[in-house]
C-alpha cells in the first residue's frame, strides 16, 4: 500500500530526496558534507531504505547513487550508506509512523547547544504556536563521536519513554535529527525548529514562553504534540 504523501515509484522517491537536500543546502540549513536523509520504502517501491551516501553533500545528491539497503541494513545498490544508518533504522523501528529521517548541522540549533539549552528534556521553551503544533518536545542527546552506535540507543530510549510522540531530538554539538511521514514534512519540521532557535537567540533568550493554558489550548484545538 503506497503512502498518501509519497511518489509511487522508487525513482520518484530518489528525486524527492535530492530535491529536499538541494533546498536545505541552498538556504543554508545544510552545509559541506554534513547531514543525511533517509526514507523507508514501501513494498511497491522495493522495500528497505534509501539513505544518502557517506560524506555526500546534500546540495548535490545524485539520485541514482543514493544507498539502497535492506531491512537488515545490508547494501543492495548505490554508494556506501551514511554512517548514521544505524540511528535511522532504530528511529524507524521505534517510531512506526516515521517514513523519513532527516539530520543537519543547522547553525542556530548547534549554537544553542554551545550556549546551553533551555532544559535537557526540552532544548527550547514553547515560544510560538507553530513550534508547539508542528514540532513539540525536543530533548537533548548528550555528545558522542559522530557515528557512535550509542546515539541510536539514546534516541530509541527517548522515543520509547516519551509521554507524547517525539518528532525530533537534538544531538549536542552536531545538530537536529527529525522524522516525519515524508521528506517534505520532515524538512518543514526542521525549518520550524531552526527558526525557533534563531528567534530565541535573537531575543537573547529573554522571550517569555507560552503559558501552560496557552499550550493546553493548542493541544486541544490542534492535537499539538507538545
Amino acid at each position: 500500500m503506497s503512502h498518501p504523501h509519497w511518489p509511487a515509484t522508487q525513482d520518484a522517491v530518489r528525486a524527492d530526496i535530492a530535491r529536499v537536500g538541494a533546498s536545505l543546502f541552498q538556504r543554508g540549513l545544510a552545509h559541506s558534507t554534513a547531514g543525511n536523509i533517509s526514507v523507508r520504502l514501501t513494498a511497491e517501491q522495493g522495500g528497505g531504505f534509501l539513505i544518502t551516501p557517506t560524506d555526500a553533500c546534500l546540495g548535490f545528491l545524485d539520485p541514482a547513487q543514493l544507498a539502497w539497503v535492506g531491512e537488515d541494513g545490508s547494501a543492495l545498490a548505490g554508494a556506501r550508506a551514511s554512517k548514521t544508518l544505524t540511528l535511522h533504522r532504530r528511529i524507524y523501528a521505534a517510531a512506526p509512523d516515521a517514513h523519513c529521517v532527516l539530520h543537519t548541522h543547522s547553525t542556530h540549533l548547534v549554537a544553542l547547544t554551545l550556549q546551553g539549552v533551555w532544559r535537557s528534556d526540552d532544548i527550547l521553551p514553547p515560544l510560538t504556536p507553530y513550534q508547539v503544533m508542528k514540532v513539540g518536545h525536543v530533548p537533548l542527546v548528550p555528545y558522542r563521536v559522530p557515528g557512535d552506535a550509542g546515539v541510536a540507543d539514546d534516541v530509541a530510549a527517548l522515543i520509547a519513554n516519551a509521554q507524547r510522540p517525539l518528532r525530533a531530538v537534538m544531538l549536542e554539538r552536531l545538530g537536529p535529527t527529525v522524522w516525519h511521514d515524508s521528506p517534505g514534512s520532515a524538512m518543514a519540521l526542521l525549518e520550524e525548529l531552526e527558526e525557533t532557535a534563531r528567534l530565541w537567540l535573537m531575543t537573547e533568550r529573554r522571550a517569555e514562553p507560552l503559558t501552560d493554558s496557552q499550550t493546553e489550548d493548542l493541544r486541544s484545538r490542534f492535537n499539538a504534540p507538545w
